[in-house]
């Protein structure tokens, strides 16, 4: 009786391994089929000709969006059923930022940031 016990908490334990070893086998497989159509759904999305420069939401399904078809800019508000076209706009009058990182390229260079400005606060005794 005592080995059925035994026995079972084993069973248990090996259960639990195999099915934590195939909950990260399917995160891992996940993770990298979510890469690879991204990759592919960004190659057959980009085209030289049209791109959304900058879309503004005003309300629920009521944006505003800077296109830039060819080397025109154009305003157009984009409503759940319609697209309208508001006006052409002048490139030389919109103002082009790096994005909203701060010229950060990726991950790593935007959690280094945040970790030197956190030394900084706790070299100014400014630690909350």
């Amino acid at each position: 009786m005592i080995l059925l016990t035994v026995s079972g908490k084993t069973d248990s334990y090996v259960q639990f391994i195999t099915i934590l070893i195939l909950f990260v086998f399917v995160l891992g497989i996940t993770y990298f089929v979510t890469k690879w159509i991204g990759g592919y759904q960004k190659s057959v999305s980009s085209n030289a000709n049209m791109e959304v420069v900058e879309t503004l939401r005003m309300s629920n399904n009521k944006y505003v969006q800077i296109i830039k078809i060819g080397q025109k800019y154009l305003a157009v508000a984009v409503c759940k059923d319609s697209v309208t076209m508001l006006t052409e706009i002048p490139g030389e009058e919109l103002c082009f930022s790096t994005g909203s990182t701060g010229g950060l390229s990726g991950f790593r260079d935007i959690l280094t940031k945040i970790q030197k400005e956190k030394f900084l606060e706790k070299e100014d005794g400014r630690d909350e």
